[in-house]
């Protein structure tokens, strides 16, 4: 399969005019580009202003979801609404948003249910913090935030971004050898031959290492997909 890269812009950029101008220099610099799957997640807001109609290589994804098809449920987003605006794929339990805003696994739970009945790809964000590997408690986490996310959900479903909470925005990614491990034991948990992706300070120098050593499918990338250069580079060198 092709990889898969996610570019999750998170609260940014902070105008239209950033947003469409970073979005034409990523789609120009990718246009050729047919041996990678690129997916971007820019905020709700700036959805209308992108055509990933008639895109190849280039899906519309979202950040988050509400699990409700529609009702009073003030300031939340439908998945039949990211549908309707022509959203492929939704991330899912982000550690930001079990962070900041105490997602529960049942209610990570409840979002992958309803972006899998409105025929989208959920996209499992897990990862443990620095304390938790210290302690050596990595794989109690992981097999914790798979096996409830999970819950009465078929695995071939899903996408799985293996993303190490120390890592994120740190400058301080996991190592190539350390990701193939911990590769290796979510397979081991998830025992299915679905896609894998490594996120957590990705760049265009180390990008390539964890798709082609450590055997990744794809990548979540956070800072190093707000810079069009950067970001464009990074997918030339996976490919």
């Amino acid at each position: 399969m092709k990889p898969l890269i996610v570019a999750n812009w998170k609260m940014n950029p902070e105008t239209l005019k950033e947003a469409k101008k970073l979005f034409d220099s990523v789609k120009r610099g990718i246009k050729n580009i047919k041996k990678a799957e690129v997916i971007i997640c820019p905020p709700y807001i700036q959805f209308s202003i992108f055509n990933f109609q008639f895109l190849n290589n280039i899906k519309l994804g979202a950040q988050d979801v509400f699990w409700e098809k529609k009702g009073a449920y003030t300031g939340e987003i439908s998945p039949l609404m990211l549908k309707d605006a022509g959203c492929r794929y939704v991330i899912v339990g982000h550690s930001e948003r079990r962070k900041y805003f105490k997602e529960t696994e049942e209610q990570i739970n409840k979002k992958l249910k309803a972006v899998i009945e409105a025929k989208m790809t959920p996209i499992l964000c897990i990862g443990e913090t620095k304390e938790e590997r210290e302690s050596g408690k990595t794989k109690e986490i992981l097999e914790r935030e798979i096996k409830l996310g999970l819950n009465r959900i078929s695995a071939s479903k899903i996408i799985i971004a293996y993303e190490p909470i120390w890592a994120i925005g740190t400058g301080n990614p996991c190592k190539i050898e350390e990701a193939q491990k911990m590769r290796l034991l979510i397979r081991k948990i998830i025992a299915r031959d679905i896609p894998i992706l490594y996120g957590g300070s990705v760049n265009s120098r180390n990008a390539e290492g964890y798709i082609k050593e450590a055997g990744f499918q794809g990548l979540l990338v956070g800072g190093a997909s707000l810079k069009a250069e950067e970001f464009v580079d990074l997918v030339k060198n996976v490919c």
